[in-house]
C-alpha cells in the first residue's frame, strides 16, 4: 500500500484540461488509481509545480506545501480536508478494498479524526460493524466540514467520536457543495423576499393571480416533457399541485399522482417500473435504444424510494433550507425515474410539495416554478445531463427484444450518492426568476386589465366574457382588433370607438 503512485503528473486527465501542469491529488488521483466506476468529481485538485494557490472552474490548485504522501490513507486524509464527503466513492472503495484491508488503513492513525471518519463512513454505508472497540475518548468532530459542503446540525455517534451531520440517510444522501451562488442566494433570505412581497399584493388581486399561475405552472409542465394538453387536463394536474404539501409523501401518494398526469391508461402501465427504463430514442432503422438517461433498475426501485421518501422527511425535520431539499428530492426522483411516464411532471410537482411543507410558499399561492424552467429549458437539458452523462457511460447494458434496456451492473449507489450542486443551483436561479419576474407580471397583467375593463365597463357596458375577448384578440394582433373581430363578435362597434378601444389598450398595456 505505501508503494503505490497515486499522485502523477499530468497535462490531461481523462480529457480535462488543467490551468497548468501538476500533480493529480485527492478523489481524482484515487478513482484513476483503482479505476473505481464513480464519475469524477466536478471539481479536481492538483499540485502546482510553479508553487502557486488558486481556484478556476474545475479546479483546485495547491501549493508543493499541500502534497500528500504517497499512500492511499494520506491522499483519503487530504480529499477529506480539502474536498469534502463524496459518498458514493467510499461506498466503491470500501467494495475494493474489503474488510480487512479497511481495518489495516485504520490502524494507521486508530484516533485520529479521519481514521474516525472513515470508519463512520465505512459502517454507515456498508451497514457492517468492524471488530474495532468503541472510541471512548477524542473530542466529537463533525463528519461534513460545513464549510465545504452543506450540512444539518447532526447527531453524535459515541461509538467513533463523530457527529453525522450528513443531509441524508445511508439509502438516499445526495450532497450539495457550497459555493458563491448558493451563499449569495440562501444570505439573501429568499424567503423573506418572497413573503413580503406577496403581502404588499392585495388579497382579492392574489386569489386571481393564484388561479393564472396554476393554471400556467400546469401547462408549462406538460410542455417541459412535449405536450399540449387540453383544459380539463391542464386544470386537473393544476388542482392536484395546488394541493401539493397536504398529503404526506409516500409511494402510494406517488401513484396517485401518476394516475392524475396519466389520461389514457390504456397504453400505460400505471406504477412502478417492473422493467428497464430510459430516456432519449430509437435508431430510426434498427428500433435500438439510444439512451441519453437511464433508469434505475426497477429491482432497486422499492429501496430507493423508501430511501428517497425517508430523507424527505428526515430533512423536514432538520433546519436545512427547503430549496437544497426540493433540490436533493426532486432532482433524485427524475433520476431515479421510476415510473414509465409521468416521471417529469411528478419532479416538479416534489418541489412544490416540499416548498409548500416548509411554508417557503403560502398556502393556496402556487410558485409556478415549472413556468421559469419552461423559460430556461435549454439550461434545464443541461442540468439533467450533468448527472446523466457521467453515470451513462459506466452503466452496462444490452437491448431487450421489446427496444428496452436490460443493465448488467450494479448502479443503485449512482441514484443515491450523487453531486447535486449544479441542480441547486439551477432550482434557485428559477426560484428568484419566479420570484421576481413571472409572478409581478401576472399581477400586473391582472391590474392592467382591471383598469383597461374600467374603461370598458364605463364606456360601453360590455359583459365581462365579452371584455375577456376583446383582451386576447387585442393581445393576438399587437393592440389592433382584426377584421374578423370587428366584422364578427364586436361588429357594433363604430370606427371611432374601435380606434378610441385600441388607443386606450396601447396606452395601459404599453410595457
Amino acid at each position: 500500500m505505501e508503494n503505490n503512485c497515486f499522485s502523477q503528473k499530468i497535462s490531461i486527465f481523462h480529457g480535462r484540461i488543467p490551468p497548468e501542469e501538476g500533480y493529480i491529488v485527492g478523489y481524482g488521483a484515487m478513482i484513476n488509481f483503482y479505476k473505481l466506476a464513480v464519475p469524477l468529481p466536478e471539481t479536481l485538485s492538483i499540485i502546482s509545480i510553479k508553487n502557486r494557490k488558486y481556484q478556476v472552474q474545475g479546479w483546485n490548485v495547491y501549493t508543493p506545501s499541500y502534497q500528500p504522501e504517497n499512500t492511499l490513507y494520506k491522499q483519503l486524509v487530504f480529499a477529506l480536508k480539502y474536498e469534502g464527503i463524496n459518498l458514493l466513492f467510499f461506498k466503491f472503495l470500501f467494495n475494493k478494498l474489503g474488510k480487512k484491508e479497511v481495518i489495516k488503513l485504520l490502524n494507521i492513525e486508530p484516533s485520529g479524526q479521519y481514521s474516525r471518519k472513515i470508519w463512520f463512513l465505512f459502517e454507515w454505508l456498508t451497514g457492517e460493524t468492524l471488530p474495532i472497540p468503541d472510541m471512548t475518548f477524542k473530542n466529537f468532530s463533525p463528519l461534513v466540514d460545513d464549510k465545504i459542503q452543506f450540512a444539518i446540525s447532526g447527531q453524535r455517534s459515541s461509538r467513533h467520536r463523530i457527529i453525522n451531520n450528513l443531509p441524508g440517510t445511508p439509502d438516499f444522501c445526495p450532497l450539495i457543495y457550497k459555493t458563491e451562488k448558493l451563499e449569495k442566494y440562501i444570505a439573501s433570505k429568499i424567503q423573506l423576499q418572497n413573503k413580503t412581497y406577496l403581502n404588499s399584493i392585495h388579497k382579492d388581486i392574489m386569489q386571481r393571480a393564484s388561479s393564472f399561475l396554476l393554471l400556467k405552472d400546469s401547462r408549462a409542465s406538460f410542455k417541459i416533457e412535449g405536450e399540449n394538453p387540453g383544459t380539463n387536463r391542464a386544470l386537473r394536474w393544476g388542482k392536484a399541485i395546488g394541493e401539493a404539501g397536504k398529503n404526506p409523501l409516500s409511494k402510494a401518494e406517488l401513484i396517485r399522482l401518476q394516475g392524475i398526469i396519466i389520461e389514457n391508461k390504456r397504453f400505460t402501465k400505471l406504477g412502478f417500473r417492473t422493467e428497464g427504463g430510459f430516456v432519449g430514442d430509437h435508431d430510426r432503422i434498427t428500433g435500438e435504444p439510444i439512451p441519453e438517461h437511464i433508469s434505475a433498475r426497477w429491482q432497486d426501485l422499492d429501496k430507493l424510494m423508501d430511501g428517497l421518501i425517508q430523507t424527505a422527511k428526515f430533512l423536514a425535520s432538520q433546519e436545512f433550507d427547503p430549496l437544497l431539499t426540493a433540490a436533493l428530492i426532486a432532482f433524485g426522483f427524475v433520476f431515479i425515474h421510476p415510473f414509465s411516464d409521468g416521471n417529469g411532471r411528478i419532479h416538479r410537482y416534489l418541489i412544490h410539495h416540499i416548498l409548500a411543507k416548509s411554508g417557503f410558499t403560502q398556502q393556496g399561492v402556487i410558485f409556478p416554478v415549472s413556468a421559469s424552467i419552461l423559460d430556461k429549458i435549454d439550461e434545464y437539458r443541461i442540468i439533467l445531463e450533468n448527472y446523466s452523462h457521467p453515470v451513462l457511460e459506466l452503466i452496462k447494458w444490452k437491448s431487450t427484444p421489446d427496444h428496452n434496456v436490460r443493465i448488467l451492473n450494479e448502479t443503485i449507489d449512482y441514484y443515491r450518492y450523487f453531486d447535486a450542486t449544479k441542480q441547486a443551483e439551477f432550482l434557485f436561479d428559477c426560484v428568484v426568476d419566479t420570484i421576481n419576474r413571472i409572478i409581478p407580471e401576472e399581477v400586473d397583467y391582472i391590474l392592467k386589465f382591471d383598469e383597461f375593463k374600467r374603461f370598458i365597463d364605463d364606456q360601453f357596458e360590455m359583459p365581462d366574457k365579452l371584455v375577456a375577448s376583446l383582451v386576447r384578440f387585442l393581445r393576438q394582433n399587437n393592440g389592433i382588433l382584426s377584421k374578423r373581430a370587428r366584422t364578427k363578435e364586436f361588429s357594433r362597434l363604430r370606427d371611432a370607438e374601435v380606434a378610441e378601444i385600441e388607443e386606450v389598450f396601447k396606452e395601459v398595456f404599453k410595457s
